[in-house]
């Protein structure tokens, strides 16, 4: 993903939750991954998907289970 995309992506997963705190970093040597954050809580990842010419964006949230009780 280069810098335009994420910045898109962050702009909308900012007013799409409601949070300015949201911000994606760069994931270290993954070209088509960014790394999803709410300040310094890790909350998973967003992937670059390119296929048949259609780009898309997917989004993974890790929820560990003591995160629950």
């Amino acid at each position: 993903m280069n810098a335009e995309e994420i910045k898109k992506v962050e702009t909308y997963l900012k007013k799409l939750f409601n949070s300015e705190a949201i911000e994606l970093r760069r994931a270290p040597k993954v070209q088509d991954m960014v790394e999803l954050h709410k300040g310094d809580e890790f909350l998973g990842t967003v992937y670059r998907d390119a296929e048949d010419g259609d780009v898309s964006y997917q989004v993974n949230f890790a929820i560990l289970d003591i995160d629950l009780d």
